[in-house]
């Protein structure tokens, strides 16, 4: 495609072809009345006797042959590598004895460079699927995170210090060795399937009543933006096989639906959002205190629905798949 500064634009070039070849201008006068050399001029007047008005386009630049090219029989040998080991370029290239560089020239062609293309148990290309409308299915989970003793974690602090933290953290229980333990948060999580809007509680368990009581809470908020629930998808866990989880849907008009066992990609779409919360929330700073930590979980939420970009959606935040809702733009 030619740039706007251009000399020659296909129009221009159809005006040097005819002047030259129709009109029977030297071609020597016909470049300086444009501006260009000799052979320029030469070359689209040789284009137009050809080829007409047709030949004043670009051409690609790619050769009609290419004899050094990759074979095909190398090209499925790299393939098969990449699918079934998920090994990278280096070392496919070693197994191969070529050079990692063209290897990966290959993978580029046949878009299979970036890893997250290709599913991590199967070696196949992902198939991802979304559902038409918000409600239409809801995806539910637990995110099970330790809590944090009081003047911080090991994580920001060291494991020697976050030691002498915990047993300084009062109201702690204790092991059968008296060694403290300061137990866990059971962050309840709701991801809408279309939209990917979030909802998230924190709990002392994950119990069947815990589950039920977010999962009601959960339609209420959704149904305050708009939202209709009508599938839950979630694993087999104790609380979601549970006689309770079956009458509170039944009661709700939510259709309940399990994940494969054993088979944690059925659930994505909050597996991929529990990496965000941990990377966004939960470990993202230096936090005093589990109350502190906890505090902040609504603070995150809100940007996370209302203002951050999500890749998986057209780079929009998910509350902009809801419309005319509150706040939608604050």
């Amino acid at each position: 495609m030619s740039h706007a500064n251009a000399a020659l634009t296909p129009i221009q070039r159809l005006r040097i072809g005819k002047l030259i070849v129709d009109d029977g201008w030297p071609v020597a006068h016909a470049a300086v009345f444009f501006h260009v050399s000799w052979p320029t001029a030469n070359r689209w007047a040789e284009r137009y006797a050809a080829m007409g008005v047709e030949g004043m386009q670009d051409r690609s630049s790619r050769p009609h042959r290419s004899p050094n090219k990759t074979g095909q029989d190398v090209v499925r040998r790299i393939v098969h590598l990449r699918w079934k080991k998920r090994l990278g370029p280096v070392a496919i290239g070693g197994k191969l004895g070529m050079p990692a560089s063209t290897v990966h020239a290959v993978l580029v062609r046949c878009r299979l460079h970036r890893l997250r293309h290709v599913d991590i148990r199967t070696g196949e290309p992902i198939r991802r699927y979304e559902h038409a409308y918000p409600g239409s299915m809801i995806h539910v989970d637990v995110k099970k995170l330790g809590n944090i003793p009081d003047g911080g974690g090991w994580r920001t602090v060291g494991r020697a210090q976050g030691g002498k933290h915990r047993i300084a953290t009062p109201g702690k229980d204790r092991n059968n060795r008296y060694q403290p333990l300061m137990r866990h948060a059971f962050v309840h999580t709701v991801v809408d399937d279309n939209s990917r809007v979030a909802y998230a509680e924190i709990h002392d368990d994950e119990t069947a009543v815990t589950a039920v009581g977010v999962l009601r809470r959960a339609t209420s908020w959704f149904a305050a933006r708009g939202v209709i629930v009508e599938r839950v998808l979630s694993d087999n866990g104790s609380a979601y096989k549970s006689h309770a989880w079956r009458d509170a849907c039944a009661e709700l008009g939510i259709r309940p639906k399990k994940t494969r066992p054993y088979r944690p990609q059925t659930n994505g779409k909050i597996e991929r959002f529990h990496r965000t919360l941990a990377d966004g929330w939960a470990f993202s700073r230096h936090y005093n205190s589990e109350s502190a930590r906890r505090a902040a979980l609504p603070r995150w939420l809100h940007p996370y629905n209302h203002h951050r970009p999500h890749t998986a959606i057209g780079t929009v935040p998910p509350i902009t798949r809801l419309t005319n809702l509150p706040e939608q733009y604050t």
